[in-house]
């Protein structure tokens, strides 16, 4: 018989971790999105940053879905200002916590996920760097100790035109040479390079450097072969949905760039918001996107989502705008993605609540979620589940990715 999902949404599972995944390869991998910018005044350092518009309140919250922090200590966490849940104070936690990191980390490894792309916004790259980058070394630390992998990921939106490649070629030889990071036992190598995406370029909206395709252009042909040889990488670009084209969220006339990356990873969220929407995408754009890179021998890296809200963020936006429909939507996107031959899988994202699309444990019910503000549930669809279901759904994606499962269009009771 059938288990309704009603029926176990109470019980989170965690399921213990396989063999590590291996480092070296991108092959099969399903990696999520971690955003890791979650700061608050922390061991008498640090300021709210990510969760809200200064002091939180319920009218400067900027995240829609409140953590679920049952097994964080309290010395971990932060005391949220005028927020109670069930009648005690409420909490958020800040990334700078090394306790807070290896948790998402030992997470990854209870549901059996590959690991991450570490986001590095360009914009903030000085702070970062005097800060000391504490929450890159404590996923560096976490991503060894539960054998993790990871590879940074730079984000260009809102960086300067004018320095924004230099920034990141000083960044890159400061993360090779003095950080180490490539050396870690879990960055992410391919074809005996490591790893690196770079995320938003080609996007076109001015906020988004650089403008010129031939800036894009020295800039791909520097990291995969300009560089010294110990700062060159399998180049994987975070391009527009619709890159092949050139038409709508995309730049006209970039084609040359494109054709220079090895991997191909299209921004989807927010592209379609339902199971006609997610079909037709994998029919205009997936599957041709697919036989394009497939024949000029790059790899095609498919971004899914579980669903989309950033009501807090933006104000005039409706709470969930995007309904996740107890997974549904992001396991149709899964299976689309895999049955047209994707053999890799971004998930956007483990962490990012801001816009609504966090995997990691978030809170199930109104009940669990602080009882000032407003809050986008995991039952907010009518539709019960666990704090964890995310990660269960991830697990069972991820095993089809590895071809440990077959890939059903039904999405499983009980993952």
């Amino acid at each position: 018989m059938r288990i309704s999902l009603i029926a176990f949404a109470l019980l989170p599972v965690a399921i213990a971790g396989p063999q590590a995944p291996d480092a070296s390869t991108l092959a099969g991998k399903v990696l999520l999105g971690y955003q890791g910018w979650f700061d608050c005044p922390w061991g008498g350092a640090g300021a709210w940053h990510a969760w809200s518009r200064g002091t939180p309140s319920p009218d400067t919250l900027t995240v829609d879905m409140y953590p679920e922090l049952s097994e964080f200590a309290p010395a971990d966490l932060c005391l949220l200002p005028g927020f109670t849940l069930a009648g005690r104070p409420a909490y958020l936690y800040s990334a700078r916590s090394s306790n807070v990191v290896a948790r998402h980390f030992r997470w990854m490894q209870e549901y059996g996920l590959d690991g991450v792309l570490v986001q590095r916004f360009v914009g903030t790259i000085a702070e970062k760097q005097a800060g000391g980058d504490a929450v890159l070394k404590n996923i560096m630390a976490a991503a060894a100790r539960y054998g993790r992998v990871f590879a940074i990921e730079y984000d260009v939106t809102g960086a300067n035109p004018d320095t924004f490649f230099a920034q990141m070629q000083q960044d890159w030889r400061y993360l090779v040479e003095d950080l180490k990071v490539t050396a870690q036992p879990g960055y992410l190598h391919h074809k005996g390079r490591p790893v690196l995406s770079v995320w938003g370029m080609g996007l076109n909206e001015d906020r988004n450097p650089p403008h010129d395709a031939e800036t894009a252009e020295r800039m791909v042909d520097w990291f995969r072969g300009g560089a010294p040889e110990r700062l060159r990488v399998t180049y994987m670009g975070g391009v527009p949905s619709r890159w092949r084209l050139g038409v709508g969220d995309a730049r006209p006339n970039w084609q040359k760039v494109y054709a220079k990356m090895d991997v191909i990873q299209p921004w989807t969220v927010g592209r379609y918001r339902d199971d006609e929407g997610v079909d037709r995408w994998k029919t205009e754009f997936l599957s041709p996107d697919l036989a394009a890179t497939q024949a000029a021998g790059q790899l095609y890296m498919p971004v899914i989502f579980p669903g989309f809200s950033w009501h807090n963020l933006k104000r005039e936006s409706a709470l969930n705008q995007i309904p996740r429909r107890g997974g549904r939507f992001f396991w149709r996107q899964a299976f689309n993605a895999r049955a047209a031959g994707a053999s890799l899988l971004k998930i956007a994202m483990f962490d990012e609540v801001n816009e609504g699309t966090a995997i990691f444990k978030t809170a199930a019910a109104r009940a669990n979620a602080p009882q000032q503000g407003t809050w986008l549930t995991l039952d907010s669809d009518g539709l019960p589940a666990p704090g964890d279901w995310y990660l269960r759904l991830s697990r069972a994606i991820t095993r089809i990715f590895h071809g440990e499962a077959t890939n059903l269009a039904a999405m499983p009771d009980n993952p």
